[in-house]
């Protein structure tokens, strides 16, 4: 809610506790914000940021990797993430060097992913005004659904890997280059909801890729189909090839 639409007793009384929590540097802090407009932008973007300051390797990332970046900032505003001092060390620093990012700015997205499983993740988004997930209730106690996973930075692809459609997964994987492999369903899930969030921008719309993950039955967990009615989480069998069904990578 913009500035102006919001009621002056809410803004006041914030302002208010803003000043009596700096105490004797109140007047110091109050001078700045009027008088040096990049303080005074570098605080509201502290506040919009969840009180985070990114580190230097994630400012690097960011302004390599642009609007193909979901970050610290971005699970807490997109998600409602509280992190904790352990979480924010574990991500302090990239994983992936200049050079990587570089080659993959276009064709990936980069993701700060923190402990949460797919149905955490469709709890989150549920009730908002657009579609995020299909009206599904089959996973719902599969074990990799329940899957919190760790927490760390993905270098995730936004399409399917080359030429994988209507590949079993046996060749699907033949085709993965050293530095690449399969991710989780929910990595994928994550990603794939955040950066919509952030963005706006669907991936994988009209195509499902298989990820890592077997269900109770064996058969491979895979994600896409991600269209107005939402993003489906669906399985398919090993050797099973079609034409909408390719694979899942991720920069290791």
């Amino acid at each position: 809610m913009n500035h102006t639409d919001t009621p002056h007793g809410i803004i006041n009384g914030a302002s208010q506790r803003f000043f009596v929590a700096l105490g004797e540097d109140a007047s110091e802090v109050a001078t700045r914000i009027n008088n040096e407009p990049a303080f005074l932008n570098q605080l509201a973007l502290f506040a919009k940021n969840g009180g985070f300051e990114p580190s230097t390797s994630q400012k690097k990332a960011r302004e390599i990797m642009g609007a193909n970046m979901f970050g610290i900032e971005d699970a807490i505003k997109h998600f409602g993430v509280n992190p904790s001092k352990a979480q924010l060390a574990a991500l302090g620093e990239v994983p992936f060097s200049e050079e990587t990012l570089e080659a993959c700015k276009a064709t990936h997205v980069l993701v700060a992913v923190f402990p949460m499983s797919i149905l955490d993740i469709r709890a989150k988004v549920k009730g908002e005004l657009w579609q995020a997930f299909y009206d599904q209730s089959w996973y719902n106690k599969e074990a990799f659904a329940k899957d919190r996973g760790e927490i760390g930075w993905h270098l995730i692809r936004k399409t399917p890997v080359e030429n994988s459609t209507n590949k079993t997964w046996n060749d699907q994987q033949a085709l993965l280059g050293k530095d690449d492999e399969t991710p989780k369903a929910q990595v994928m899930v994550y990603t794939i909801i955040g950066h919509y969030k952030a963005t706006n921008e669907r991936l994988f719309e009209k195509v499902w890729v298989r990820c890592s993950d077997l269900d109770s039955d064996g058969a491979r967990v895979s994600v896409g189909d991600f269209d107005a009615k939402g993003l489906s989480v669906y399985d398919h069998w090993d050797d099973r090839r079609d034409d909408y069904l390719g694979l899942a990578s991720a920069r290791k």
